[in-house]
């Protein structure tokens, strides 16, 4: 099979693009042969080596992706859409393993294959299947954090102020999504006009400029009460707003150390409120929150309200395998939208 590997830590120029074995799925584990995959942050952060390291002599990057089964290993339940042939999407593929989604074909532990939905049909199924992983976990999670809601669903947020920073990018597109989908009422904040007109189509219901308008004061203006959950990816650069428009009790997700890598917390006007951080790091989750993220983030697929393209305000940019540098250096400028690998020729 075709596949990206590389065997140090550096720039993107490491990757290189192999013939290797197809690899044998073992117990518990699906083989996918892969159609998309999807590129993340955290794949160039994990080949710098500035985020958590593989142990394996050689990697193939990709924690995101959708494809096809192509082979089921030994005790794997009798899982609908689990079978030979199925379409799934994938989450944390490489985490622990040396087999990413840059690659033709990829094993992983079932649980991290997720069945597409009958609903969604043709190759924008692997499309949108490549975008979910990172961006909508992490989304999930965030949204769930606070003692409101432990799930999501049509309702399950009614009556709560979201505030997405930063609605333009991949996790921010799939938490105004979901956060939609689930009955918020959904503010955001973003840099330019260009990127509100895609957070806009993305669902919010409020758009803040943060480089024309005062945030807080419009962010007040909007959600007089306050805002009841915040999903964070610049704590270092935005916790002096996000104070400023917490409601009582409201909690604050982080989940990127984007624009610095600490913060000051003023105490007393954050316990006289009540106000819980909550980080998140997928890596490191409890696998129940893994398995409802999952099975969350299906049901809104299967309802059409998660969705990918300029259109629904995450444009798309493909690149082939052989291409994957490329990508890589894409993401790590800072594309807007979702960068994505054709794997199947």
């Amino acid at each position: 099979m075709r596949a990206i590997v590389y065997t140090e830590k550096g720039p993107s120029s490491v990757m290189r693009l192999a013939e290797r074995p197809v690899p044998e799925p073992g117990p518990g584990q699906v083989r996918v042969r892969v159609v998309r995959a999807g590129v993340n942050p955290t794949d160039w952060k994990a080949r710098v080596g500035s985020a958590m390291t593989t142990g394996f002599p050689e990697v193939t990057p990709g924690q995101d992706g959708a494809g096809i089964i192509d082979a089921v290993g030994p005790g794997v339940p009798d899982v609908s859409g689990l079978a030979f042939g199925g379409r799934v999407w994938l989450y944390l593929t490489q985490h622990g393993s040396p087999y990413g989604t840059a690659a033709e074909y990829c094993v992983l532990d079932w649980q991290r294959a997720v069945p597409l939905p009958s609903e969604l049909a043709g190759d924008a199924a692997f499309d949108l299947g490549a975008c979910l992983g990172v961006p909508a976990m992490t989304a999930h999670r965030a949204l769930t954090s606070g003692p409101r809601a432990e799930r999501l669903g049509p309702g399950t947020l009614t009556g709560q102020v979201v505030l997405v920073h930063g609605g333009a990018g991949a996790v921010g597109n799939a938490a105004i999504q979901l956060a939609a989908w689930s009955g918020a009422t959904v503010l955001t904040t973003v840099s330019s006009a260009e990127k509100g007109a895609l957070a806009a189509a993305a669902g919010a219901d409020h758009i803040v400029n943060y480089r024309t308008q005062d945030a807080a004061a419009a962010i007040r203006q909007l959600a007089p009460d306050g805002v009841d959950l915040v999903a964070e990816v610049s704590p270092a650069v935005n916790n002096e707003l996000d104070l400023a428009v917490a409601a009582n009790g409201a909690t604050i997700a982080i989940y990127a150390n984007n624009g610095g890598d600490t913060f000051g917390i003023d105490i007393r006007p954050t316990f006289s409120r009540n106000l819980h951080y909550q980080f998140l790091l997928l890596y490191t989750l409890e696998p129940a929150h893994l398995t409802a993220a999952a099975e969350d983030i299906t049901a809104a697929l299967a309802a059409g309200a998660l969705r990918a393209g300029e259109e629904a305000g995450l444009p798309l940019h493909h690149h082939p395998l052989e291409a994957t540098t490329a990508a890589h250096d894409a993401v790590e400028r800072g594309t807007v939208g979702k960068v994505l690998i054709d794997v199947d020729r």
